[in-house]
């Protein structure tokens, strides 16, 4: 971002904080008269991002091995690798259990929703997993995979039950992305894009409020590079490191079992 387009914020925040909601609109409307806006309407220039497909289709794999998503995905359990360790399960595959987990976990667990996966340790579908004692897990990691179960709620207080006490979740689920997976065409559907709110109320509903901490990843310029498939590394690391609470590309929650 630019000098004078932070400065432009900055101005306008204060203005929003200061000025009476008809003020505002004044000077907005003789904005417009006049075309004073900081980027004029019609003179955008919208480059390669100026078409109607994205430019990779695959969230950027064929572009980078790291994605937008992926690299805000590592960044949120980087930050929370401590919390890996013990008895650990992961969705899937054990991607991050071993990457972030390492010594620290001394048995790694694999849930998958159906039969086939070599490398998973539990078949189960989340919503309704009576065969997995309570009290298991010292830590579950769940990343991108709420959004494809309809009944979240259902997962979410059985990751809570399959919890030792002290364990903790560590979850991260699409906020302003493209649709991954449909009905019909893929082996399931996506339901739900959550925002920060949704998770607070989901997560804090059975862990409680006091015991969960939600955050998001994006800006508007990562959000856009994540719709076109950009990779992170065509990203600047100071604007990929950049995070609005008003753009949530990705919501992350760690919640602890008491």
């Amino acid at each position: 971002m630019t000098f004078r387009a932070q400065l432009a914020d900055f101005v306008r925040s204060i203005a929003t904080k200061l000025l009476p909601q008809s003020l505002r609109g004044w000077i907005r409307k003789q904005q417009r008269l006049l075309k004073l806006q900081a980027v004029p309407v019609g003179t955008v220039d919208f480059g390669s991002l100026k078409r109607l497909t994205p430019i990779s289709p695959i969230f950027g794999i064929d572009r980078d091995l790291v994605s937008v998503e992926r690299y805000y995905i590592e960044d949120f359990l980087k930050a929370h690798e401590a919390d890996i360790a013990g008895r650990v399960l992961e969705m899937g595959e054990p991607l991050y259990t071993e990457k972030f987990g390492g010594s620290k976990v001394v048995v790694s667990d694999v849930l998958n929703y159906v039969e086939g996966n070599p490398k998973a340790t539990i078949v189960a579908d989340l919503t309704d997993a009576p065969h997995i004692p309570d009290n298991t897990f010292d830590c579950i990691v769940i990343t991108q995979t709420l959004q494809m179960i309809f009944e979240a709620d259902k997962a979410i207080a059985t990751l809570h039950r399959i919890l030792k006490p002290g364990g903790v979740v560590l979850a991260t689920s699409h906020g302003i992305t493209k649709v991954a997976r449909r009905e019909g065409v893929d082996d399931w559907g996506e339901y739900w894009h959550f925002t920060t709110q949704s998770s607070k109320r989901l997560f804090g509903d059975v862990f409680g409020r006091e015991n969960i901490d939600v955050s998001s990843y994006g800006n508007i310029l990562t959000t856009i590079a994540s719709l076109h498939g950009l990779s992170a590394s065509e990203v600047d690391p100071i604007e990929i490191d950049h995070n609005d609470p008003d753009y949530e590309l990705l919501v992350m929650v760690r919640a602890v079992k008491v």
